[in-house]
């Protein structure tokens, strides 16, 4: 493939991030530059974007999440619509079977009340329960050790994530976006801008804009620019298993206070969960601890939901969190000296669910130089500067 000596926009990552930010740019009326979306692996195999669990909430419990993934139902629901490229594109289900956090001390419940008023207030649907309305509403849950929880069934489950990455790349291929397969290897920079972007197979790329949507190595991006990111690499396991005795209901997304998380999953139900020791890892390491199911999950799902004392594993594996060890929030936008260089990382498990907002924010943001619709600015880097955390009580 040969490239043009130099891009309005160049994208570091071709995953959801680097395929959200390139549809909504191509999309926009406005933008009418070229875009190069750089992508190391093109079988995405172990992107996070693959891995996910592709799921959706509304309980966060800061507001601005709290909206954004608002943004995304709607945009899910609407898919088709939203993309503008005919009947070939696939509607997107919704599955709302809402998500669950059950309390087991009077302090979490309380927390729970308060940000149950303030997702309220914002027009979500969650429902602050007692033990005893969850026990009626869900008869197999044990919840002798429960106080309370909260739970949300409108715009809360779990959707095709992998369609939703597929329309975008091929949508924004449509419209013109180049996609290669290659390796940024360095940036060169003056004081406040990025000049060109140096690719391994293809050499230097000069660029009006480089947006860093590289997932876990987005530390190493931005450590090309001599920007420092608080975002590394933690490993986060998944199990689909299947019940001797299958539950009569679907199965909300049950946060356990213990910490693990188990939904439905079609015919089968998916667990998951950090393990104890949680440190950082290399982004190629994907070794599997098969302790973990055995010593941590089972154990307690089991002893939340009885009827899973019986069960099968069919699949299991281990994915990566682009982790934000400064608050766990992603870091969204331009640095503040270096203007240009736009970044989309640290979503340390709610990635998916965002991006349709953040993909449509930051578009705006190069093509308007400021955000139109949903201000995200919050999320800028200058609480990474200023070592000023945003504080989101709701993290799995």
């Amino acid at each position: 493939m040969t490239l043009h000596p130099h891009y309005d926009v160049v994208i570091v990552g071709g995953a959801i991030y680097g395929s959200a930010v390139a549809w909504f740019l191509a999309s926009d009326p406005d933008f009418d530059g070229r875009i190069l979306v750089v992508e190391r692996d093109p079988t995405y195999a172990r992107a996070a974007t693959s891995l996910t669990n592709s799921c959706i909430r509304q309980q966060f419990s800061d507001p601005l999440n709290v909206r954004i993934s608002q943004f995304g139902a709607a945009y899910i629901r609407d898919f088709r619509t939203r993309m503008g490229l005919g009947d070939t594109v696939p509607h997107l289900a919704l599955h709302s079977f809402g998500y669950m956090y059950l309390a087991d001390t009077p302090g979490f419940a309380a927390t729970l009340r308060e940000v149950q008023q303030m997702q309220a207030a914002n027009g979500a649907a969650t429902r602050h329960m007692t033990a005893d309305q969850i026990a009626e509403a869900y008869p197999f849950y044990a919840l002798d050790d429960i106080i309370a929880g909260n739970h949300n069934t409108v715009d809360e489950g779990y959707f095709d994530g992998g369609t939703l990455f597929d329309w975008w790349k091929r949508g924004a291929r449509q419209k013109g976006v180049t996609y290669v397969a290659d390796t940024v290897v360095g940036l060169d920079r003056t004081a406040d801008k990025i000049t060109h972007a140096q690719l391994q197979a293809h050499g230097r790329i000069g660029c009006d804009w480089l947006v860093n949507c590289a997932g876990t190595r987005g530390s190493t991006v931005a450590a090309m620019a001599g920007l420092g990111l608080p975002v590394e690499p933690r490993k986060r396991y998944s199990y689909v298993f299947k019940a001797e005795t299958p539950l009569d209901r679907a199965l909300p997304l049950t946060i356990d206070p213990s910490g693990v998380h188990v939904r439905q999953d079609g015919a089968y139900y998916l667990a998951g969960s950090p393990p104890d020791d949680d440190p950082p890892v290399d982004p190629d390491d994907f070794g599997f601890d098969h302790s973990l199911w055995q010593e941590k999950i089972w154990p307690a799902i089991a002893t939340r939901i009885p009827a899973f004392e019986r069960v099968r594993i069919m699949n299991e594996w281990v994915g990566h969190y682009d982790y934000n060890t400064l608050d766990q929030n992603a870091v969204v936008g331009p640095h503040p000296q270096v203007g240009n260089f736009v970044f989309a990382n640290g979503f340390s498990g709610h990635g998916l669910q965002q991006s349709p907002a953040i993909g449509r924010g930051l578009a705006e943001w190069i093509t308007q130089g400021a955000y139109r619709t949903l201000d995200l600015s919050p999320l800028g880097y200058a609480r990474v500067a200023t070592n000023t955390p945003i504080i989101e009580k709701a993290v799995i």
